[in-house]
């Protein structure tokens, strides 16, 4: 079941193949769209791409965890985390099933 992973390359390649722009638009494209994404989730928005799922960014507090080699407690230092959930019609296509209605 292991694929190969797409990389920036490869959306480039499929806009280009899909749209008709030339390689490097497409590839600029490509990187402006992923940008964006990645400015708004740097500015703690979230970010919903109907159909395909949200990146949510969550804060995490202080907390205490453990060396599980030695059982010595460590401070974990607060920090966000970004989360990706995929929608219910991702998940369908994922899984082949009927696509239900958009979420």
């Amino acid at each position: 079941m292991a694929g190969r992973t797409k990389t920036r390359a490869d959306l480039s390649e499929a806009v280009y193949q899909r749209l008709g722009l030339s390689r490097a638009e497409s590839a600029q494209l490509v990187e402006q769209v992923l940008k964006e994404i990645c400015d708004s989730l740097e500015r703690g928005e979230n970010v919903k791409l109907s159909s395909f799922g949200s990146f949510i960014v969550r804060s995490k507090n202080e907390r205490v965890g453990r060396n599980p080699k030695t059982g010595v407690e460590v401070p974990i230092s607060p920090r966000r985390v970004m989360v990706f959930k995929a929608s219910n019609v991702l998940k369908a296509r994922i899984n082949g099933e009927t696509v239900p209605d958009e979420d």
